[in-house]
């Protein structure tokens, strides 16, 4: 079994790489950063009452949501940008 072209394949390949790549790192980042803001805004003096009533979990999930979507999209600009100068 031949290739008709391989260049194509591999720039496919690398190209889900680092969109997945991002995309974790997005998720993992959102998360992080949602749940330090739910840390704060619980430690207040007084804390708001949306803090209060709001599930930490789904205050995370939706930072973890959030970063996936900027993660995938960050890398699928990258990736068009960078085919586009070649």
């Amino acid at each position: 079994m031949s290739r008709k072209n391989p260049s194509a394949n591999n720039h496919s390949q690398r190209l889900f790489l680092f969109v997945g790549i991002c995309s974790i790192l997005g998720v993992v980042l959102g998360g992080t950063a949602s749940h330090a803001e739910m840390q704060q805004c619980l430690t207040a003096e007084t804390p708001s009452n949306e803090c209060l009533t709001q599930d930490p979990t789904i205050k995370v999930v939706e930072g973890m949501s959030g970063g996936l979507v900027a993660g995938a999209g960050a890398a699928i600009a990258v990736t068009w940008q960078s085919w586009q100068k070649k």
